[in-house]
């Protein structure tokens, strides 16, 4: 056997031990990962047996479809015993709010929810509670806040003055209402008084329904305030005062689900987005390894090499 046939098999073997050895050490960093993963969502024996599902809720709250299909996955698993939605958001978009408290009311329908409220809880915050079988929150939580907002600038005497003129040309006399271009007119105004009392109408349906309230009841502290913890619990707009633990002994006492069962988190937008990244990368850089292995099969057969 030749020189260059001695060489060309060693370089064949070296390029199949790298290609393994590159291979263990990505399946080593998914395993890590994977741990890693475990070790944030709850013990990995939750994954074998019954859990807890824990969903954190914080800053603003927009519309998430990963979100809502962990959510709904919840409501599937029979292994889930309950939920505890843990809030700490000011508020968010009304679509985003509206499905978020679409997706726990799913989950509702099936085991018990129970939510926590942190600092903040107001809002569209507030809304996300309501599915839940019962709510706490801190005597000092920031909550309430029952009501529908459209804010828009109207900046035409800027303009004026800097010798800007802004034309539009719309289909319908409220096609550009608002415009930061114009000042709103009686009829657009009155068009968007029509939309924020809509949503206000169902924002209140929301509260009246789930903490079992008249209307009239609920338009009396509708009309966009906020309330300490300690006051919404005078208000009937909460269950009682505590945190986390305290969910977890009503779930104990009221559900027969036990202190000792593990708490799995769902994970957050960014970390699902990582997830997918790591799985994307690691996928990408196996076909590489199997590439160069059959680029080095392909070397050695052949003939002009």
């Amino acid at each position: 056997m030749s020189l260059e046939t001695d060489l060309l098999i060693d370089r064949r073997r070296l390029k199949r031990r790298l290609a393994v050895w590159r291979a263990i050490a990505i399946l080593a960093v998914l395993a890590a990962a994977g741990l890693w993963l475990a070790s944030e969502a709850g013990p990995a024996r939750s994954l074998l047996g019954g859990y807890v599902a824990r969903l954190a809720v914080e800053g603003m709250i927009t519309e998430d479809r990963e979100r809502d299909e962990a959510l709904a996955e919840v409501a599937r698993d029979d292994r889930a015993k309950a939920l505890v939605v843990v809030i700490d958001s000011p508020g968010g978009t009304v679509a985003g709010g509206e499905a978020l408290y679409r997706a726990i009311a799913r989950v509702a329908e099936r085991k018990p929810v129970v939510a926590v409220m942190g600092g903040t809880a107001a809002s569209a915050g507030y809304m996300a509670a309501l599915p839940a079988e019962r709510i706490f929150a801190r005597e000092a939580t920031v909550t309430g806040s029952i009501g529908v907002v459209l804010q828009t600038a109207e900046i035409s005497t800027l303009l004026e003055r800097l010798g800007v003129r802004a034309e539009a040309i719309a289909s319908g006399r409220l096609k550009d209402q608002p415009s930061p271009f114009r000042p709103l007119t009686e009829e657009g105004r009155a068009a968007l008084d029509a939309v924020v009392q809509d949503l206000h109408a169902q924002f209140i349906a929301m509260v009246a329904k789930w903490r079992r309230m008249s209307d009239e009841e609920v338009q009396g502290l509708a009309d966009g305030r906020v309330l300490t913890g300690r006051q919404a619990l005078s208000a009937r707009l909460i269950d009682a005062i505590g945190g986390e633990a305290e969910a977890r002994a009503w779930l104990a006492a009221e559900k027969g689900i036990g202190i000792g069962l593990p708490v799995r988190d769902l994970a957050d937008p960014v970390q699902r987005r990582l997830i997918s990244r790591l799985m994307r990368e690691t996928g990408k850089a196996l076909w590489n390894e199997r590439l160069k292995l059959d680029q080095g099969v392909f070397l050695w057969h052949s003939p002009w090499r």
